[in-house]
């Protein structure tokens, strides 16, 4: 997921340069618009992998009470 993201960033970077370097205005609107369907795109990612951190987070959490929480085990 981070080649994506790097990818998409990447993307949007390309089409910024190149949209301040055109000369024609259909040309910068359409890369501008490129740009931030790449940004769009790139925020995406990071909110599913920064909820995905959450929630393992979380379940990593709920482990450690649970396991706290047993009595020993007696042999």
């Amino acid at each position: 997921m981070n080649r994506e993201l790097r990818e998409f960033r990447r993307l949007e970077r390309v089409c910024l340069e190149q949209a301040a370097l055109s000369t024609m205005d259909l040309a910068r609107t359409g890369l501008l618009k490129v740009a931030d369907d790449c940004r769009v795109a790139a925020e995406a990612i990071e909110a599913q992998s920064s909820h995905r951190g959450a929630l393992a987070g979380a379940v990593q959490a709920l482990k450690i009470v649970l396991s706290a929480a047993r009595p020993p085990s007696r042999h």
